[in-house]
């Protein structure tokens, strides 16, 4: 006589919680495997297909030409003068969050022509 999936579905429904971990845990033991791995598994593979389409450009130091960097930060970034040059001194610091890639390629271009360097994440 075999058993059908409905049949475990009810039997497993009418268990408590300690039950069904100790089934895991025999499962995992009868069959070789980790019900955990498993699991993981299905989201992570999905998000590693997603491309990424926003990025954080950062300023990780602002080399030897700061007045030119301070520039370049207030062009891009609209802050004042102090605002500006506070940030270009508190590097690394994040100038602009969730921009797009050609975005980011045109901010880290015109930063580093300007004495800084710059990561995109």
């Amino acid at each position: 006589m075999s058993i059908t999936k409905d049949q475990i579905i009810e039997a497993v429904a009418s268990m408590s919680v300690m039950e069904v971990v100790e089934l895991i845990e025999a499962m995992e033991e009868k069959f070789g495997v980790s019900a955990a791995a498993a699991v993981m598994a299905g989201p992570a593979a999905a998000e590693a297909v997603e491309e990424k389409t926003e990025f954080d450009v950062v300023l990780t130091a602002a080399g030897a030409n700061k007045v030119a960097v301070i520039k370049a930060v207030r062009a891009a970034t609209g802050l004042g003068l102090k605002e500006a040059k506070d940030l270009v001194e508190a590097a690394p610091a994040n100038l602009k969050e969730a921009v797009s890639k050609d975005e980011a390629e045109a901010l880290k271009k015109e930063l580093e022509a300007a004495g800084a360097s710059v990561e995109i994440k």
